[in-house]
């Protein structure tokens, strides 16, 4: 099959630099996308920053700054993190550039007419989820989310007729026509959807945004929803509203997938697309929901303070090894807490005295025994289980079979003694030997590749030298 496919992680807020949180989102889109274009399938990947949130502004008021200064620095930190994790994107997509703003106009005016309204409202705004919530959907009077008791906030705006999308929401979540992973997470949408969807705002007043954001055509006196504004952003930074260069990966033949935390789904699973549905276009096909990081059990926030450095992490570990933890070390779609303990046992353990071992091993026995060349060609067999794994999503699971593999040749080479047939002159036999290892430690440089991109292309220009001889060793351990 080669179905292209089209991956989007969610644009996050610019108010502050990036933490590791985002680091795992970018990390499981950017696997998904190597993986694909493994498989030969025509694939882009697209992350980008959210520039036009009221709490950007709030933020640069405290710093004394201009908005548009610190929109600025913050998403070159970010875009800097993307290089930081070797992330292979296609388009990196900031809500302030004018290709942005044409597709937010755009899919504006396509918006069905009647869908949008304009009526007087008075509700309880959360600053932090840039959104309003009902009294019922508070704890103890508080934000779920951010704990903080929401601001009431009375004025003019248009609203989107969500009450009319009802039934064909439930519809394609119910038959999976719009695939929500995990189950439980669509399960939780289904029942949410099923209260009673509700026409919400989709405008603020330009005086309470403080004139930054993008304006509604034609009534500058209003600045347009911020989740309207961002979700926008699969549909810009493919051309919409502009030369649409690259409108072929939102077609229905694409599959489209946005990768999200748990926080946002209501907009993902639910506004999205009833937005789409009244502008008359396609539906993404896969909204994958992973958990939070989380810090002694609570979540990462940068609202909380407890923010841990994606870039110092690199710096100590690499972006092999800070991959391969976010990857390994949590189950995707639950929270998991972030320890750098874990992190420098799995690096010890797991690649530096597997992985790493086993290709100084084989490539040094290949070195004294004069092997020779071993050759590469065409895509090998995967292990058993990788593909399903990946099929659901389980990176886990994926990286597991990949280890399984190691373990077996590892223990294979303990049991075999290779070292002793190097004594005893026994070269043929012993090449014999090595060509079998060697056939399965191609497999697992090629298909670890989406995950840790660095070693895996080393391990491959190591086979397809004219002799197979070792090198510096892939992970050096760590104290």
């Amino acid at each position: 099959m080669n179905k292209r496919i089209y991956i989007t992680t969610t644009i996050p807020y610019v108010n502050s630099t990036p933490h590791v949180g985002f680091a795992l989102e970018l990390v499981q889109a950017d696997v998904l996308s190597r993986y694909h274009r493994l498989l030969g399938r025509p694939t882009r990947l697209q992350t980008g920053t959210d520039e036009n949130a009221l709490k950007n502004v709030l933020a640069a008021k405290e710093e004394g700054i201009t908005p548009i200064e610190l929109v600025a620095r913050n998403a070159k930190a970010f875009r800097e993190l993307t290089v930081a994790l070797n992330i292979k994107l296609d388009r990196f997509i900031r809500t302030t550039e004018c290709q942005h703003r044409a597709g937010v106009h755009w899919l504006w005016k396509r918006l069905r007419t009647g869908d949008v309204y304009r009526q007087s409202y008075r509700g309880l705004y959360c600053r932090g989820c840039e959104d309003f919530y009902l009294e019922k959907d508070l704890t103890n009077g508080l934000c779920p989310i951010h704990h903080r008791r929401p601001t009431e906030v009375a004025e003019q705006n248009y609203f989107f007729r969500l009450s009319a999308y009802q039934s064909q929401i439930e519809e394609v979540l119910e038959t999976g026509r719009l695939r929500v992973v995990p189950d439980a997470r669509r399960n939780e949408i289904l029942s949410f959807v099923r209260s009673g969807l509700r026409d919400f705002s989709i405008t603020r007043s330009t005086e309470r945004a403080y004139g930054w954001g993008i304006e509604v055509p034609d009534d500058n006196s209003q600045i347009i929803y911020v989740w309207l504004d961002a979700l926008t952003n699969y549909l810009s930074g493919l051309g919409y509203g502009t030369d649409e260069e690259c409108a072929e990966f939102w077609e229905e033949d694409t599959l489209k997938i946005h990768v999200l935390g748990k926080d946002v789904w209501k907009f993902h699973a639910v506004y999205w697309p009833a937005f789409l549905l009244s502008a008359g276009l396609p539906l993404p096909d896969t909204v994958l929901i992973h958990g939070f990081l989380t810090v002694n059990g609570r979540k990462i926030s940068k609202t909380l303070g407890n923010v841990v450095d994606p870039f110092r992490l690199v710096r100590r570990y690499g972006s092999d090894a800070v991959r391969y933890y976010l990857a390994r070390a949590l189950v995707p779609f639950e929270d998991g807490d972030f320890s750098t303990e874990r992190l420098n046992h799995l690096y010890n353990a797991d690649l530096a005295n597997g992985l790493g071992n086993l290709v100084s091993r084989l490539t040094s026995l290949c070195g004294k025994a004069e092997y020779g060349h071993y050759g590469t060609d065409g895509a090998p067999q995967a292990p058993e289980g990788y593909h399903e794994a990946l099929d659901e999503y389980r990176f886990d699971r994926a990286l597991s079979a990949l280890w399984e593999t190691i373990g077996s040749i590892n223990r294979d080479i303990e049991v075999t003694k290779p070292w002793e047939w190097l004594r005893d002159n026994r070269y043929e036999l012993l090449h014999q030997k090595l060509s079998e290892w060697l056939g399965s430690l191609y497999g697992i440089g090629y298909w670890v590749q989406p995950f840790l991109p660095d070693a895996g292309k080393s391990i491959l220009d190591a086979l397809s030298e004219e002799k197979v001889t070792s090198g510096p060793p892939l992970f050096p351990r760590i104290r």
